[in-house]
């Protein structure tokens, strides 16, 4: 089956139970995790992406369309993941940074690759650009590019609009979540935002299975 697949994953601390989930994210869809701080939902995600910490009891499965990607390491996972930091890096331009998370298969292209993904999200000859020197908002577009250049097969978003004002978290969130639509990315929000639950439109649950909305 195409899509994410949580298949009774649970997750423990002790005696303590975070994460009781199964849920089947379908491309392009979105499942939206709200809960409390401390509540499992950042330890949900590190399962996703491989980096449980041995403190942490994991049982049940992670499939994504149809691989089962329990005990794989994080680099080999496909998985694509935006934080609330936009955590470009520094020393490297636009390019450098969008260069960096190129899929292999481009390389060969690089330059033109990069300068066509810039276009579409209305950053054209941003490419030489110092990271500093950008507004919010094309920081937090060019680290979408960035996850999106690896071609994941799924995307995981923590608290990615958080720091955003208003108008321009609408902005983002709409840009992210059509993106995700377009490539049929099955998406995992965390979120603390019932506004950003709301505008991903799928189903939202706690890290325990509850369902919210």
């Amino acid at each position: 089956m195409m899509g994410l697949d949580l298949d009774r994953l649970t997750i423990r601390q002790g005696a303590r139970t975070l994460v009781n989930l199964t849920a089947h994210v379908a491309p392009g869809d979105v499942l939206t995790i709200m809960g409390a701080s401390g509540s499992g939902k950042s330890t949900l995600l590190s399962a996703l992406i491989g980096t449980l910490a041995p403190a942490f009891d994991c049982s049940g499965r992670i499939l994504l369309n149809g691989q089962d990607l329990t005990g794989m390491p994080t680099r080999t996972r496909r998985i694509g993941m935006l934080f609330q930091d936009d955590l470009l890096f520094a020393h490297l331009s636009v390019a450098g940074n969008l260069g960096f998370g190129l899929a292999a298969r481009h390389r060969h292209h690089r330059a033109a690759h990069i300068d066509a993904a810039l276009s579409e999200v209305g950053l054209a000859g941003f490419g030489p650009r110092d990271p500093a020197t950008l507004s919010g908002g094309q920081r937090a577009r060019v680290a979408l590019l960035r996850t999106l250049l690896a071609e994941p097969l799924t995307l995981l978003l923590d608290e990615p609009f958080s720091r955003l004002d208003a108008e321009l978290r609408v902005q983002i969130r709409t840009l992210v979540f059509d993106r995700a639509r377009q490539q049929l990315l099955p998406v995992v929000l965390v979120t603390h935002d019932l506004d950003d639950a709301r505008a991903a439109g799928g189903a939202i649950v706690s890290p325990l299975g509850v369902v919210l909305g």
